[in-house]
């Protein structure tokens, strides 16, 4: 049937819709963290998965000075999101000096990473930039105010004035479920206090070793090895949450503690370099 062209012009022009606007991009895509030394080490910083179902371990990183292996494990961790703490278990902090004889040395609890960086910047900034000491301290004082001694840790008591630690969401209650030693002399004194505090709150934790030599390379290669241990516990604490409950006690059960030997031991194909020794202690 013909129309009127002439009626067309009496109707009136509806407007024309707006476009919606893009999807924001997917996480694969989305710029990944730079590692300490500037390097895109391919860490994506992970928002809380839901993969997992918001269940995550709580995680210690141990090293001698709580500076560079330590430090390490520490901020990768916190950018996949897990709560985490760290300590040394030295005496004293030790970095390097102008020799082998005149190490720099400082007290737990009461120095600034930001205070070291100040006064080795001031002393010799080449020398210390070039033996990457100040780029490490420079990642440190990003992480936490500056280094802790495990002997002095009150485990269990509130950590309030550790809020802006990366990775203190979640391990605010002073208490762990994974503490990893970097080097065997510091899993020896870990061991060897835990057994000296005598075990108060009668509550297990796994203390394992992985073995990463003190130098930036090998402390970027052990923070890879340690997020891969992470994932693996975590996964299977999340399932046997889901299952039968945290704590399995039939014979014929494999319990998360029970399966920790066998997670590490297929952890330690992938990580051949890497030696790893455990064990079960009580805080």
């Amino acid at each position: 049937m013909a129309t009127d062209p002439r009626l067309a012009r009496a109707v009136p022009r509806s407007a024309t819709p707006s476009q919606p606007p893009p999807p924001p991009p997917p996480l694969s895509q989305q710029k990944s963290a730079t590692g300490y030394d500037g390097a895109d080490d391919g860490v994506v910083v992970d928002p809380v998965s839901k993969a997992d179902g918001g269940f995550k371990l709580k995680f210690c990183t141990v090293c001698a000075s709580n500076q560079n292996r330590s430090m390490e494990a520490h901020l990768r961790l916190s950018l996949a999101s897990y709560p985490v703490i760290s300590f040394g278990t030295g005496s004293l902090v030790r970095l390097p000096g102008p020799s082998i004889t005149q190490p720099n040395v400082y007290p737990f609890n009461s120095t600034s990473y930001s205070q070291m960086y100040t006064e080795l910047s001031s002393k010799d900034s080449r020398l210390y930039r070039a033996n990457g000491l100040l780029t490490m301290l420079e990642r440190n004082r990003s992480v936490k105010w500056g280094p802790e001694r495990w002997q002095d840790w009150p485990v269990g008591k509130p950590r309030l004035d550790h809020k802006e630690d990366k990775g203190s969401r979640g391990a605010e209650g002073g208490i762990v479920d994974v503490v990893i030693t970097c080097e065997e002399r510091c899993w020896d004194a870990v061991v060897d206090n835990l057994l000296e505090r005598g075990s108060p709150l009668n509550r297990p934790v796994h203390v394992i070793n992985v073995d990463i030599k003190d130098n930036h390379e090998e402390a970027l290669v052990g923070g890879k090895a340690i997020i891969d241990l992470a994932d693996s516990l975590n996964e299977a604490a999340r399932l046997e949450r889901e299952g039968d409950g945290w704590r399995s006690t039939g014979d014929g059960d494999r319990s998360f503690d029970a399966r920790v030997p066998e997670i590490l031991a297929e952890w330690q194909e992938r990580w051949k370099n890497l030696p790893a020794l455990w064990t079960l202690a009580w805080f």
